[in-house]
């Protein structure tokens, strides 16, 4: 199981030299990914009576522009994003950034993608808030075309290309993974992912879930073990005594990566994100 680290974005600042550290710190500790969130907009929660989530005060690196930071100052590091939402995105514009960031890394970027849920940021994007799931399916067709196709023609239900296509290509299909614990998002999984990241305990609902792709990969005529699941170990949220068991359960389970967050963990410093993460690593392997 390969075992990343989750950027601490809410925590980190915007100090370009903080993330730099942070970034070699988590690559020189033996890492083998970066999982980074995405948000564009936060919404201002002061006449939005019952608002939960994030907020205008959540500090949100610009995933793309952020891996693009990273290739250049790591070597090794999967830069993954967990999640991107992708259907308040232009499909042929995230096509084009996310194949530029592969090249740049050298073949290292994953594209974890999800439907989102602030509907005042779909608003700000100009996206229709509905039919969000059903738009992500069809991008992702598109997605896999514009990346393995000088040319293309493509007329579907949220998106049109006549005869035009990205150039430089990235040389390779971006792997797609999903997130989300829907059953509609467990059978595209099975169906279209190449693996699924989930955020829950490794217990008997996650194993029932993990047997839900498997059915749909295998109705689908696909090798369900071909199919990734990345877990996600939110140091504060489980006992310490608890983080290696945490990652045995998913292991178990047969997932393959492993990422570990280190926000709420009440760290009074953005530096000392690196350093929990250096420390925690040898206790989960």
């Amino acid at each position: 199981m390969k075992i990343g680290a989750v950027f601490p974005q809410l925590e980190i600042g915007a100090d370009p030299n903080t993330v730099r550290d942070w970034a070699t710190t988590v690559e020189d500790a033996g890492y083998s990914h970066v999982l980074a969130y995405d948000h564009v907009l936060g919404a201002d929660p002061s006449n939005r009576p019952g608002w939960t989530g994030y907020t205008d005060k959540s500090l949100f690196h610009e995933v793309f522009v952020l891996f693009g930071y990273l290739a250049a100052i790591t070597t090794r590091l999967e830069l993954v994003t967990g999640v991107l939402v992708l259907p308040q995105r232009q499909t042929a514009l995230v096509a084009k950034q996310a194949a530029e960031v592969d090249i740049l890394s050298s073949g290292r970027l994953r594209l974890g993608v999800g439907i989102g849920w602030n509907q005042v940021e779909y608003d700000a994007l100009g996206v229709p808030f509905e039919k969000r799931g059903a738009r992500l399916t069809q991008q992702v067709e598109l997605l896999r075309r514009l990346w393995a196709d000088p040319v293309i023609s493509y007329d579907g239900t949220f998106d049109r290309v006549d005869q035009a296509g990205l150039n430089p290509l990235p040389g390779r299909e971006i792997p797609i993974w999903f997130g989300g614990s829907a059953d509609a998002v467990l059978r595209r999984t099975g169906r279209i992912g190449d693996g699924w990241m989930p955020q829950s305990a490794p217990d008997e609902k996650a194993r029932k879930q993990i047997a839900t792709i498997r059915e749909a990969a295998e109705a689908a005529g696909r090798d369900p073990q071909s199919i990734g699941i990345e877990a996600r170990l939110t140091l504060g949220a489980v006992p310490e005594h608890d983080w290696r068991s945490f990652a045995d359960g998913w292991r178990d389970l047969g997932a393959t990566h492993l990422c570990v967050n280190t926000m709420n963990l009440g760290l009074s410093h953005p530096e000392e994100h690196a350093a929990v993460l250096a420390e925690v690593l040898p206790k989960l392997t």
